[in-house]
């Protein structure tokens, strides 16, 4: 029961994700679980992650450019293989959000915004913020908070979870409702979140000084989050609404960051490449980027230009001036060929000026020079797919690293190659993966109809799909049930 309970708070919390009812989450809302993990087994957690996940592809645009993704995961494990609990699974993805926010789900997926990644200052501000988001895992504060609230009584907690359900329908009631049930509870629930929030910054920044990177960029970042109602006028970032900070907690970590032995921490060319990358796809005035990007190519250090460089070919490109891009991406692959995002840059300028013989050498001789880089054979892929070539990239797919073969632009791009190939029932199959990965389980379900009535089909994959019916099935009937209730 209290785990059914878990799924439906997780489910209403990704429903009013971005909704005017979000604003209820100033209140901090109880969760299911116990930090034996005796009430929630592993199995169980890693099936409500997945779920979580899948819900908030629906509620969010989450990122699947490769580069940014491959980024984003290498510093999150490299934060998580010296944190409490190194051997527990994460997976870090970014939302494409300009609001400041990061956010722990269940069965450690780590979120981060946009936003917050173009407002840090260093790899280590960024790393921070992980390094804080990981501690809420390890130190299972998610599930902790259910010793807490069997405190409180039956009728609050349902009177909050019938508050929550009338706010998706009518926000302002619901936000009224919820303020009144929650009056006698508030301030316990507060102080709890405050305690949660101070272990998050000891344990985090443990982490971040045993993954080399800088604790006092804790203090730092947070302290600038702390100053940044002066910047946001009456609004404040998502970021201080679910991680209340005070002068207090920003003197704590600076004064803990102090015990640590000082030094230089530079920023690896990584992180400024995705920041680049980042800021060109959220920025939709392209000549302003592209100023932007000219202004700091002829400041800082060499990496630092380096990146505005590439920043500048990014909104060349957007610009329609492919040659421009060209040219910078051919100059920068020429001098620094140990970075593998401006071979993969020029070969896409090419890919979008459909010369695909060109970008396919191109991918072909980076994937050789940087074999267990993902994110440039994804990049070849399409580009085989486009110039037709789908059984060299089903080749290519199957050599892709284990984790990214559960990720929905897995499951796309192997529907594609299939279809290509005319293996009709199989890219059927793989279309309703990818229509489940992404939370659709009505697709889903439709796809799997479909690849049954296709000619080619035989009786390995049908087993297959009706196993994979009545998984589908069976997520959507809970999905009703939970929506009647």
């Amino acid at each position: 029961m209290n785990y059914r309970l878990l799924t439906l708070i997780l489910a209403l919390g990704c429903y009013t994700l971005g909704s005017p009812a979000a604003d209820i989450d100033k209140i901090q809302l109880p969760d299911m679980g116990d930090s034996s993990g005796a009430l929630i087994s592993p199995a169980q957690e890693k099936e409500l992650g997945e779920a979580f996940f899948r819900n908030l592809h629906s509620q969010a645009v989450i990122n699947h450019d490769m580069e940014i993704q491959q980024y984003i995961q290498s510093i999150g494990h490299q934060l998580s293989a010296h944190s409490y609990a190194p051997g527990n699974p994460f997976y870090f993805f970014v939302v494409m959000d300009p609001d400041i926010n990061a956010f722990a789900g269940p069965g450690g997926f780590i979120g981060v915004n946009s936003g917050l990644i173009l407002l840090t200052e260093s790899e280590s501000e960024l790393a921070s913020v992980l390094a804080h988001e990981i501690a809420h895992v390890t130190q299972r504060h998610l599930y902790r908070s259910f010793e807490e609230v069997n405190r409180l009584s039956i009728p609050t907690i349902a009177a909050t979870l019938a508050a929550i359900l009338l706010s998706s329908q009518n926000p302002n009631a619901g936000q009224a409702a919820l303020m009144a049930v929650q009056a006698g509870s508030v301030q316990f629930q507060i102080n709890f979140t405050r305690e949660h929030e101070k272990e998050a910054d000891r344990v985090g920044m443990s982490t971040l000084y045993d993954s080399n990177f800088d604790p006092r960029s804790m203090p730092i970042f947070f302290e600038r989050m702390s100053q940044s109602t002066r910047f946001y006028g009456q609004g404040v970032p998502e970021f201080l609404r679910t991680h209340p900070m005070s002068e207090n907690r920003v003197a704590d970590t600076r004064g803990r960051a102090e015990t640590y032995p000082y030094k230089q921490y530079p920023d690896t060319e990584s992180y400024l490449l995705t920041k680049a990358k980042i800021k060109a796809i959220s920025e939709s005035d392209k000549t302003a980027l592209l100023q932007h990007f000219t202004l700091l190519s002829q400041q800082g250090a060499p990496d630092q230009r380096a990146a505005a460089r590439y920043g500048m070919g990014l909104a060349y490109a957007d610009l329609q001036q492919p040659d421009a891009a060209a040219a910078i991406f051919a100059e920068l692959a020429t001098q620094y060929p140990n970075q593998p995002q401006y071979q993969a840059a020029l070969a896409k300028v090419a890919a979008d000026q459909h010369n695909y013989a060109k970008a396919n050498l191109i991918y072909a001789k980076s994937v050789a020079s940087f074999p267990h880089n993902d994110a440039i054979k994804i990049e070849y892929i399409r580009t085989l797919l486009k110039s037709e070539q789908a059984q060299i990239a089903l080749h290519t797919l199957d050599s892709l690293s284990e984790p990214q073969k559960n990720q929905p632009f897995y499951y796309e791009l192997l529907a594609e190659a299939h279809a290509q190939l005319h293996h009709s029932a199989e890219s059927h199959r793989y279309l309703a993966e990818y229509y489940f990965s992404t939370g659709q389980t009505e697709e889903a379900i439709q796809q799997v109809r479909l690849a049954k009535q296709e000619a080619d089909l035989n009786y390995p994959l049908l087993a297959i799909l009706n196993e994979r019916m009545n998984f589908f099935q069976t997520d959507q009937d809970e999905r009703k049930s939970q929506r009647g209730k």
